[in-house]
């Protein structure tokens, strides 16, 4: 868990460099960051980890300080959302994803087409959710692009698997998680041949930069031996890198890996795994 450190009761800036020159960030979107983010998020700056999920602990420390920051942030109303929605709060959740969404965050769009393909707190309207994704994906959101396939069905090109492989193509030359989401598309031989090589291409340059799915990926091809070495030292290294990012299927890869042998009893039921 994130620990915060306390705020002095007075304004404190935090300065950015950009190619454009250095701006001010408030205090309150840095924390809002630091304890909010999402890591897919396009909008979060590159300095900024995010977190998979808002510890439950943070959630009412996420919730001032992303208030505070969300007037002028669409960002900040974007992981405002978040906060709600990990306190079980999705009324206002869905509040502050519509405002954020309105001023182009495209990761608030993703987040109210899941809600509306769904119909979690919301009346199910699959039409509105195809239109918040096809939104996100024209605007390089890289789960808008795979939402927006996953939806299917549409005559829409861009929910079209080959067009989505185009566009998350395009999204993949600067963003993690593009190259992921184009990783399992080229894995699984989704809108074009299959090629698995490229794939762990695409899954090691997103856990360069400490992709959770990417790293748990890379454990995988590297295990397994596809699209390059077999290397079970290197598979447990990426395992572990993910794992401590909080990805479950690296958790268990790991377990498998430590107690690979299996006991079954006579109607081949598992008994227990052996460990070395």
């Amino acid at each position: 868990m994130r620990k915060l450190f306390p705020v002095l009761g007075f304004a404190v800036l935090a300065f950015t460099s950009t190619p454009s020159g250095v701006h001010a960030q408030s205090a309150d979107l840095v924390l809002c960051d630091r304890i909010a983010a999402d890591p897919s998020d396009p909008d979060k700056p590159a300095d900024v980890k995010g977190v998979t999920e808002i510890a439950p602990a943070d959630v009412p420390t996420a919730i001032r300080f992303c208030k505070q920051a969300s007037n002028g942030s669409r960002r900040a109303l974007f992981e405002l959302g978040r906060a709600y929605a990990a306190g079980k709060q999705m009324r206002e959740a869905i509040v502050a994803w519509r405002k954020a969404a309105d001023k182009g965050a495209t990761s608030a769009m993703v987040e109210l087409g899941v809600l509306y393909a769904t119909g979690a707190g919301v009346a199910r309207d699959e039409a509105q959710a195809r239109k918040l994704f096809e939104r996100a994906a024209e605007a390089g959101n890289p789960r808008g692009v795979s939402n927006l396939a996953a939806l299917g069905g549409a005559s829409t090109s861009a929910a079209d698997p080959a067009h989505a492989r185009d566009l998350l193509a395009k999204a993949a030359e600067t963003n993690a998680e593009a190259q992921y989401q184009l990783g399992l598309m080229l894995a699984d031989g989704k809108g074009g041949p299959q090629d698995e090589a490229a794939a762990r291409a695409m899954f090691e340059k997103a856990a360069a930069q400490n992709h959770p799915g990417a790293l748990e990926r890379m454990g995988a091809f590297a295990e397994e031996g596809r699209g390059g070495a077999k290397d079970r030292d290197l598979a447990k290294t990426y395992y572990q890198r993910a794992a401590d990012l909080g990805d479950e299927d690296a958790k268990k890869a790991l377990k498998r890996l430590e107690c690979p042998y299996v006991l079954k009893d006579k109607r081949g039921n598992l008994v227990s795994n052996l460990c070395f």
